[in-house]
């Protein structure tokens, strides 16, 4: 039995993983720097989101 979020709250989840995405993406942080921070948040969105709101872009 695992989590699984569904419904609105899969939306809500959806909504603060892209918009992670495109503050990464206009951040002015190198392109490199930018393409590991979106892979991190596509392939782990739970883990990577929590490390790119404590070590990500400013």
């Amino acid at each position: 039995m695992g989590i699984e979020i569904s419904g609105v709250l899969g939306l809500i989840w959806l909504f603060i993983v892209i918009w992670a995405i495109i503050r990464t993406a206009q951040s002015p942080a190198g392109p490199v720097v930018k393409a590991l921070w979106i892979v991190i948040l596509l392939v782990v969105p739970v883990i990577g989101l929590i490390a790119w709101l404590l070590l990500g872009p400013k």
